[in-house]
């Protein structure tokens, strides 16, 4: 899906309201950071993957801050009586907390941050006190122990 509006360029930071006349470029708001690290090609399929086996089973135990009420798909993949929401929930976070564990408390954080929470590589290494650039290495690192922890070929 995209969603594209006009943002500000100011000295190379992208404005949602810029102030003077400088730059204009069109930004896919739709888009997740780890989807545009992937088109991009700094992660591959495999982590990509992994990334969104992350986000789905975080949304999905509603772990976020959340206004309105969501309906829980089946999440075993069994056939015949579906889980109820709650049970689905349930599942989901038990995977999330797995998979988040078996990340330990160095990756997990980056993990959460760019995968989870929607936050933009240089938001997340400012937020964590890292020097520009690392977090890309270090997402890289966690996707990967994310991949092994599903088992992605």
């Amino acid at each position: 899906m995209r969603e594209l509006v006009e943002h500000g360029l100011e000295n190379g930071v992208v404005r949602a309201n810029p102030a003077g006349r400088g730059r204009r470029v069109s930004v896919n708001i739709a888009e997740s950071p780890l989807g545009w690290l992937r088109a991009r090609g700094m992660v591959d399929a495999r982590q990509f993957e992994a990334g969104e086996r992350l986000r789905a089973d975080y949304e999905r135990a509603a772990l976020a801050p959340s206004v309105t009420m969501r309906w829980a798909a089946r999440v075993d993949g069994a056939t015949g009586e579906r889980l109820d929401p709650t049970s689905a929930q349930i599942a989901a976070k038990r995977r999330f907390d797995a998979a988040t564990a078996a990340l330990g408390p160095g990756l997990r954080d980056v993990a959460w941050r760019v995968v989870c929470a929607c936050e933009g590589l240089p938001a997340a290494e400012r937020a964590l006190g890292w020097p520009a650039r690392a977090g890309r290495i270090v997402l890289g690192l966690a996707l990967d122990a994310l991949a092994d922890h599903y088992g992605l070929p």
